[in-house]
């Protein structure tokens, strides 16, 4: 069911979100008063889910920066369930996760899109970055192909009362979708019903559009669009 009879203009705050997904540096807390802007002024998410997600930056705002770093790291980095990597919920370590990294890094590359080489294709928030170039029609595609995970990691972190919940849920509602319960298996295993969508649905929707431009919001990753065999201009 959709949740809005249009598709909204996401590019800013597809941006804003994957910033709020990485780790919350000094850099990042420096900038969430310009983030909230950009939420607020684009107006791509309902009320509610903007009220949340404001929520959070105001909790990360009044914590102390070690409190909030140690807490990302707790969340984000001590168990499956709630990584970040989305292949890491489909294919785990198996031999399966290379050729999917290469698919994956190939449709950025077709898009005109280079990561630096310390980042990983399957970082939401890369793809967060990657969705924040194209259209609406396609970023939303995008987010509903991987609607399965984000709904698999919503509730992981509503169950570890985890506040980054809010992003995700703004995630699934950018994506027009709703909120599906999901039955979480043990953390350190892989729940089996998340191997079976297969994730990007073979990243039918990378690559197809031409990216826009890079907006005034502090980027989560480093893009670079190759100018030449030899040599890229940071995006």
């Amino acid at each position: 069911m959709a949740l809005f009879a249009t598709i909204p203009n996401a590019t800013r705050t597809l941006r804003v979100l994957a910033r709020l997904l990485s780790y919350p540096d000094e850099a990042t807390r420096a900038h969430l008063d310009e983030m909230s802007t950009a939420l607020s002024s684009e107006a791509a998410l309902s009320a509610t889910r903007l009220a949340e997600v404001q929520a959070l930056m105001n909790a990360i705002a009044s914590t102390s920066p070690l409190e909030v770093e140690a807490e990302y790291v707790e969340l984000f980095d001590r168990g499956r369930a709630t990584s970040l990597h989305l292949f890491e919920h489909v294919h785990g370590d198996s031999r399966d996760r290379g050729p999917a990294m290469v698919d994956l890094l190939q449709s950025y590359e077709r898009a005109g899109l280079y990561l630096a080489p310390h980042e990983l294709p399957d970082y939401l928030p890369v793809v967060l970055e990657f969705a924040s170039t194209q259209p609406p029609r396609e970023a939303r595609a995008l987010l509903a192909e991987i609607a399965h995970l984000l709904n698999a990691l919503f509730a992981a972190l509503r169950k570890r009362h985890g506040a980054y919940a809010s992003v995700i849920g703004a995630l699934i509602e950018l994506a027009g979708e709703e909120q599906q319960a999901v039955n979480l298996g043990p953390d350190e295993a892989l729940d089996a019903s998340w191997e079976e969508p297969p994730v990007f649905g073979g990243c039918s929707v990378l690559g197809q559009a031409r990216p826009g431009r890079a907006q005034d919001i502090p980027q989560p990753i480093h893009i670079v669009r190759k100018t030449s065999a030899s040599e890229g201009v940071q995006a």
